[in-house]
This record gives structure tokens, C-alpha cells and sequence, in this order.
């Protein structure tokens, strides 16, 4: 088999938010269910699945699938922080392409807890007692570094947090649906210089579930509008940047960043390139990151991703979208969940099924996530 002839053929999604008295199971449940319905098959015809979860505990997958019933497939768990998702993709891509399975489900759910995420399930106590594990330091420290090389702007950062508040209005998934003036960003509380609180994104709950599967089977069982997996891709880092302080200073600095790392096989796998994007979600934890990656994913030469904000490039009239849901900033991060509610909705956009956040004529597009650990996976995917 072609590793092109593997599709989605459905998607389903539990919003983003926080919601009382509702499991990481219960979630999972109405995100696989909704996922089955939409591909127009039942889960007797899943012959395995994969569940990103990094919070829940152990045996997620298995507890959310027995309530849809006991048929004895492979349940997988699988982690790598924000990635997970990703990875879950992947494994499910990677199940179908070999032929082992002809239709496989790949889904993420999470019930965060609320505030800063616990660093002792990342860092060693050295490590923490040492500082630097707290996700806003680090993020800060990057863009302060970025400002000072390139001329990056605490303005073009408050745009960015603008753009995905104002695209989440559109997107009843997301948790948050206020949008912001530019002055209502940078006047806000400080959390670590430069990010004010609506520049960072919140941890939360939810899910997420795509059916993957051969596209003979996707015929068979008359899928309505299968989208093609181009390539899916995880990788791990290869230098300390992404974290400090790190476990070794042996790497070489002057590695390749890991999205460029990762977004080069994944475009070689694909066969096209950042030109030949319609949409894309990134990963947006805090509104510099989004402008990091889209240079690191190749939409602008590095020091440039400023610019292409300010050029209205990445806004949902742009040449090329950027997190048309509102990315993390707006939806929160349930992180077992994060890069299937990508997928979710990039298939929707490659369907024209994505109502008033539809980007017209979206042909090809690319879900992106970065966690901890130096996780990063990337799923490109097409009409």
C-alpha cells in the first residue's frame, strides 16, 4: 500500500474548556463517538487505537473504549507531552500504511489541572530547584532573544493574540470567544516579561478523535469526504535550547531547530512545500511561539515571522491561515488532546465543512505541535 492511501474518514471533538463533574473518560467517549458517526461506521469496525493522554491515568484508552465495547483490539496509551497527539496520529498512520489494519482510531483526552503545569513530572529536582522550569520563563527568555536579534516587537506579539482571540469567536470548540484591542494585550497583567496573561495559553480539558484508515476501506464503507494523510511525522530534539537547564551541554548549538528538523521530512514524506499550504495549526502556548514556528515551518525566513504578521499573511483572509480556531491560545491545552483538535479542524477545512472560519479553496494543509522533552509532530494532510 501507498503510504498516500491513507485517509480520515471521520472526526469528533468534546470542546475545550473546563467542565465540572465530566471525566477525561467521559470526553473521550463523546469524541470517539462523534468520530465513528461522522465516518459512518461502528466500532466494531475499529481493529485498534491509540490514546494521547499525558494527565489521565493509566489504561485511558482501554476505559473509553469499553463503554463503546469489549471487542479485544489493541489499546495503546501514548505520551510525549504536548505532542502526544501527534504521536497518536502517527501510530495509527504508520498501522494502516504497513497493512496490518485497514481502519484504526486515533483519539486524545486530558483533564488538566488548573495553573502552571507540575515541572516534577518533566524535571529532576536538581533541575527544578535550579529554576528555568516553568513554561512562561523559557518561552520569555526565546522571544526576548528573538526581539533582540531580529526587531521583534511586543506589538506584532499582542497581534498575535489579537488574531486567534478574534478567529476563536468563530470556533464554539474553543474556550475563550473575547477578542482584544492591541492596547488591551500589552496592558494587561505582567506574567514574565514580555508575555501579559492574554498571551499565554491555559491548560484545560478536553478531547478529540480522528478514524484513520485505507482508503479501500474508506470506499467500501462509503466515507463521504476522506482526507488524505500526506505524511506524519515525530521527532525529538537535538540540541538544549528548548529547555534550560538542561541535562547536557554536549549538543551542538548549531544543530537545526527541531520543527525545521521535523518539517523538512515531513515535506519530503508529503511531496510539497510551505508554499503549497492553505491552512495550518501551530503550536501557540504563547503568541511568540506561533511567530517562531511559522519561520522555523518555512512560511518566512527567520527574523521574518514579525513581519509576515504584520503583513496579515497568517489572518483568516491571509495567504496562508494560521490557527483559524484560535489556536492554543484560545482553545487551551488539554495536551493529550491538542494536535487531534488540529486535525479536527484541518479536516474540516479540507472538506469546506469548517462554516464561517472556512478558508476558500483549501487544498493542502499542516497541523503542528511542540512539547516538552523536545517532542515535535507534525501531520500534513490534503483534499
Amino acid at each position: 500500500m501507498s503510504s498516500h492511501d491513507v485517509v480520515i474518514a471521520g472526526v469528533g471533538i468534546h470542546p475545550f474548556g473546563r467542565f465540572d463533574g465530566k471525566s477525561a473518560v467521559d470526553f473521550g467517549r463523546d469524541a470517539v463517538t462523534q468520530a465513528l458517526k461522522d465516518a459512518g461506521i461502528e466500532y466494531k469496525d475499529v481493529e485498534a487505537a491509540y490514546c494521547a493522554c499525558m494527565y489521565a491515568s493509566a489504561t485511558t484508552g482501554s476505559r473509553v473504549l469499553y463503554n463503546l465495547g469489549m471487542t479485544s483490539i489493541p489499546i495503546a496509551d501514548v505520551e510525549a507531552a504536548c505532542a502526544s497527539g501527534g504521536v497518536a496520529i502517527r501510530q495509527a498512520y504508520m498501522a494502516v500504511a504497513s497493512g496490518m489494519y485497514d481502519c484504526v482510531l486515533a483519539f486524545g483526552t486530558e483533564k488538566m489541572p488548573k495553573g502552571f503545569m507540575d515541572p516534577s513530572q518533566i524535571f529532576d529536582k536538581w533541575q527544578i530547584d535550579m529554576g528555568l522550569t516553568q513554561n512562561p520563563a523559557y518561552w520569555a527568555m526565546l522571544a526576548r532573544r528573538h526581539m533582540e536579534e531580529h526587531g521583534t516587537t511586543p506589538i506584532q506579539l499582542a497581534k498575535v493574540s489579537v488574531k486567534n482571540h478574534r478567529n476563536a469567536m468563530n470556533n464554539p470548540n474553543a474556550m475563550f470567544h473575547t477578542p482584544f484591542t492591541i492596547e488591551e494585550v500589552l496592558n494587561a497583567k505582567m506574567v514574565c516579561d514580555p508575555f501579559t496573561v492574554y498571551m499565554l495559553a491555559a491548560p484545560n480539558e478536553g478531547a478529540a478523535a480522528a478514524v484513520v484508515c485505507s482508503r479501500k476501506f474508506a470506499k467500501e464503507h462509503g466515507v463521504r469526504k476522506p482526507v488524505t494523510i500526506l505524511s506524519s511525522v515525530h521527532r525529538t530534539t537535538m540540541h538544549p535550547w528548548f529547555r534550560g537547564p538542561a541535562y547536557s551541554w554536549s549538543t551542538r548549538e548549531d544543530n537545526p531547530p527541531l520543527t525545521v528538523i521535523a518539517a523538512k521530512e515531513a515535506y519530503e514524506r508529503a511531496g510539497v512545500g510551505p508554499k503549497d499550504l492553505s491552512v495550518l495549526e501551530v503550536q501557540d502556548t504563547d503568541c511568540f511561539s506561533e511567530i517562531m514556528f511559522t519561520e522555523q515551518l518555512g512560511l518566512c525566513p527567520v527574523g521574518e515571522g514579525g513581519k509576515l504578521v504584520d503583513e496579515g499573511v497568517t489572518e483568516m483572509t491571509g495567504r496562508t491561515p494560521v490557527n483559524t480556531t484560535g489556536g492554543i491560545l484560545s482553545c487551551g491545552e488539554p495536551v493529550g488532546a491538542s494536535h487531534l483538535r488540529q486535525v479536527h479542524e484541518l479536516v474540516l477545512q479540507l472538506r469546506g465543512d469548517a462554516g464561517v472560519r472556512q478558508v476558500k479553496g483549501a487544498k493542502v494543509a499542516l497541523g503542528h505541535v511542540f512539547g516538552a522533552g523536545g517532542n515535535c509532530a507534525i501531520t500534513i494532510l490534503k483534499r
